[in-house]
């Protein structure tokens, strides 16, 4: 078997992933838990050599952060929603703003910035449709930089394997 050498953030900026990186990728991505022995068995590389990987990942921003996900509903939060924000023509300069306000924002579980029609795109979560109902008013209603909203509540949320 040939010896894999580190490779730097330099060295994956410069060429693609390979199979192992990707490998290692999806490992993490099903379970971000697993120890660095799990891993190197399961990939069939030195433990030394998982860890340098992991790390050159690290370094160069492919992997961003470790977390986790949890059922909104084992905290009281039965329901789900994803809000289309249009801000108004001239307020567009505020848009970076808009956008650190919302990361204070408790029920924003995630937010994007998107092109199109809309700005952003915010996914929230909530006791139930009243408070929904009192999120928006407060939060995107009441701003004076906000046009139009649009709610659409989520049914079912399933993640997809995203393919690495």
């Amino acid at each position: 078997m040939p010896t894999s050498r580190v490779r730097t953030p330099k060295d994956l900026q410069l060429r693609e992933l390979d199979h192992v990186d990707r490998r290692l990728l999806e490992l993490l991505r099903d379970d971000a838990r697993m120890t660095n022995q799990a891993l190197s068995n399961t990939l069939g590389i030195a433990p030394s050599t998982c860890l340098a990987r992991m790390k050159a990942l690290r370094q160069a921003g492919v992997i961003r952060r470790f977390t986790i996900d949890v059922d909104p509903q084992a905290l009281g939060q039965g329901i789900e929603a994803l809000i289309s924000v249009r801000l108004r023509p001239g307020a567009r300069q505020q848009m970076a703003s808009f956008g650190e306000t919302l990361k204070k924002v408790p029920e924003i579980t995630q937010y994007f910035f998107v092109g199109g029609v809309d700005d952003f795109l915010i996914h929230v979560t909530a006791r139930d449709i009243d408070h929904i109902r009192q999120f928006v008013l407060e939060h995107l209603s009441a701003n004076p930089i906000v046009a139009t909203t649009q709610t659409s509540l989520v049914f079912d949320h399933v993640a997809g394997p995203a393919t690495l």
